[in-house]
């Protein structure tokens, strides 16, 4: 008998259309069969947001070559959810990947992003998940030079698999070459002057959300933003479990 090939289901949070997805799907192609189901457009942001308000529709869209495409009007975790429930016949995925994002998606940012919560979701249904984000904002950027280490990334994970609750935050510096691969841990840092107060001609108040990002250790040389800086692929190992263990004996002596 034939032995199945891994199964990839692939999701993002910039669209099905979007170039960092289809790139991924071509790079991950020769590994195993893969199917893409990914929001029918973009939702950055969402983090692991998912929808019970409305209604989802899935849509059968153009392959990528012979990968399977599928859009959703939810979030980028819907995704992962109605993929694995409506479209894989009952098989679990071996991997699931979210991404390429077309942005950083390092240090705090990992709490915000759909392409992170992606792989957080594969990740709490105990399957094997990897983001995969480009510090290249271009929507039409070159990606190929990305392929030998997402490949390297996901032949690792295939072959080792990952502990339980832990997922993976692959980010890539702009460029078409690379230092080489740093395993490295989030950065503290912080989002500042977020909010852009503008005046209508109308006579009322609006808001963007904007911002400017202060990494509060820049000296610090085992974090995913200096090994971005330095031009490195950041491999940031992350947990799903969120306890302060450390903290526990702590609190639990001023409780008493």
């Amino acid at each position: 008998m034939t032995e199945r090939k891994p199964l990839i289901l692939i999701a993002n949070d910039d669209g099905f259309e979007a170039n960092g997805i289809r790139s991924l799907a071509q790079m991950v192609a020769p590994l195993g069969e893969v199917l893409v189901c990914a929001p029918d457009g973009g939702r950055s942001g969402f983090g692991c947001a998912f929808t019970a308000d409305h209604p989802l529709r899935l849509i059968r869209r153009e392959p990528i070559g012979d990968v399977p495409v599928w859009s959703c009007s939810g979030t980028p975790v819907d995704c992962v959810k109605i993929a694995i429930d409506q479209l894989l016949d009952g098989r679990i995925p071996d991997l699931v990947l979210g991404g390429i994002n077309h942005g950083d998606n390092s240090t705090v940012n990992n709490h915000y992003s759909g392409t992170m919560g992606i792989a957080k979701e594969g990740c709490m249904k105990y399957i094997p998940s990897i983001a995969f984000s480009s510090c290249d904002y271009n929507p039409k950027a070159d990606l190929s030079p990305l392929t030998s280490y997402v490949q390297q990334i996901c032949r690792m994970v295939l072959q080792h698999g990952l502990p339980k609750g832990i997922c993976l935050n692959v980010n890539f510096p702009a460029g078409s070459s690379f230092e080489g691969i740093r395993v490295c841990r989030m950065t503290w840092g912080r989002w500042v002057k977020e909010v852009d107060k503008c005046h209508h001609e109308r006579g009322y108040d609006y808001y963007w959300m904007v911002g400017y990002y202060e990494n509060d250790e820049p000296e610090a040389e085992d974090t995913d933003q200096w090994a971005l800086s330095h031009n490195y692929v950041a491999v940031t190992p992350t947990n799903i479990d969120v306890t302060a263990y450390d903290y526990m004996k702590t609190l639990e002596d001023y409780i008493s």
